[in-house]
């Protein structure tokens, strides 16, 4: 089912928008966003009726549906939803694949994570063909507005909360040319596919932890460390 699912969206994006790369990504950023926020949903219905509170999952996902959404104002600065035939099919898949996400979700969350993880890896590999077929051109074009106040002069604190392979501070993308922000966007999307293979696993409920929050606890560590040490050497 989860392999049904995606090939429709692949289908679909690919078919429809063979020769129409911007609107093509508007529809794919559309609905590659709409997955976390039902995970969100689901979390916060969870947390509401008492089940259980992962405040963590809850940044993590927001974050990631924060990058997409940036995704999303980039393809629109370029053009990607300036018909309305793209943004109708775009709003209408988004919202059939909410509720099969958030049924998903509350019925095999590993397998919802799944779906996510198979949707970005098909993203990473549409950026990446885009720039390999494109990048002279890309490389001529300027960097949208939006796309230089997201990667490089905005709080990157959500940036950062999404990549669980990567410690706070530790990615920061150079963005000088349009090229460069696909080639963020394309990265971006695999930091996705981590992210959502780091929730598959099968201790993940106990384990699982943002960026900043195993920074935070990395930091209390040392301290105790230290703070141990000196007793001893008092001793």
């Amino acid at each position: 089912m989860i392999r049904l699912l995606v090939s429709v969206l692949v289908f679909v994006v690919n078919t429809i928008y063979r020769d129409r790369p911007y609107p093509r990504f508007y529809v794919l950023e559309t609905v590659a966003r709409v997955p976390y926020f039902s995970y969100l949903s689901v979390l916060h219905l969870y947390e509401t009726l008492g089940f259980w509170r992962k405040a963590d999952w809850l940044k993590v996902h927001f974050a990631e549906s924060w990058n997409e959404l940036h995704h999303l104002l980039i393809m629109e600065s370029l053009g990607g939803a300036a018909f309305w035939g793209d943004r109708f099919l775009a709003k209408t898949t988004a919202l059939v694949y909410y509720w099969i996400i958030v049924a998903l979700y509350m019925i095999s969350p590993r397998s919802a994570y799944h779906f996510m993880e198979l949707v970005e890896e098909h993203a990473y590999s549409s950026y990446h063909k885009f720039l390999t077929d494109n990048e002279t051109e890309l490389k001529a074009q300027p960097a949208p507005e939006i796309a230089i106040s997201y990667y490089r002069n905005g709080d990157l604190y959500l940036f950062d909360e999404f990549q669980t392979s990567h410690t706070p501070a530790e990615r920061r993308p150079a963005i000088d040319n349009l090229y460069d922000v696909f080639v963020a966007i394309r990265d971006d999307e695999m930091e996705h596919v981590k992210t959502m293979v780091a929730c598959q696993k099968s201790n993940a409920q106990l384990s699982f932890k943002s960026p900043h929050s195993l920074e935070a606890e990395t930091v209390m560590l040392e301290k105790s460390a230290v703070g141990n040490s000196e007793v001893l050497s008092t001793q």
